[in-house]
């Protein structure tokens, strides 16, 4: 039996927000308890010509829900990238979970050979049929975000961990 277009990607997108959002919980106690200036996560890159941890969040939920917008023909939200804090952040991931609950599975399965005309950086734009560019762009695009993500948090020295990263995969 083959899975669908809405099932390999609605929920695997929400569950990956939500891990994100709960490696966010664990940044802000993290700043809590330490009386750090939360600036030093929410700017901070692993390397100098890479993007800070915000754009990482940003993009991951750009991901999500410009790629099922474009996989469904529905429009996505734009949100301004206009976050400075660890709350404005879950707020976005939020809002992104929010709008993923919208999308009706019928809205997304059949997409399969859909030609999807996508932009790649500032000035150019790429096609692919749906299946691969699900598989191929928007879930390595998630997953690269959101790994990213966590290996600032954990560079920092917030305590995450394997498990907080897939929290919800072993249910």
């Amino acid at each position: 039996m083959s899975i669908s277009m809405s099932s390999a990607s609605l929920p695997v997108f929400a569950g990956m927000l939500s891990n994100l959002s709960h490696l966010l919980d664990k940044a802000q106690a993290f700043v809590d308890t330490k009386k750090c200036d939360p600036v030093a996560i929410t700017q901070y890159r692993l390397a100098p010509d890479m993007l800070p941890f915000t754009k990482q969040i940003q993009i991951a939920c750009d991901a999500a829900k410009n790629g099922i917008a474009r996989l469904s023909g529905m429009e996505a939200p734009r949100f301004p990238d206009d976050e400075q804090t660890l709350a404005e952040l879950k707020e976005r991931i939020a809002k992104t979970l929010a709008y993923l609950q919208t999308v009706p599975a019928h809205a997304v399965d059949g997409t399969e050979s859909k030609e999807i005309t996508f932009p790649v950086g500032r000035d150019t734009m790429r096609t692919m049929q749906g299946e691969a560019y699900l598989k191929q762009w928007v879930l390595p695009n998630l997953f690269f975000h959101i790994t990213t993500a966590y290996a600032i948090l954990r560079h920092n020295g917030v305590d995450v961990g394997k498990k907080d990263y897939l929290l919800g995969a072993a249910a």
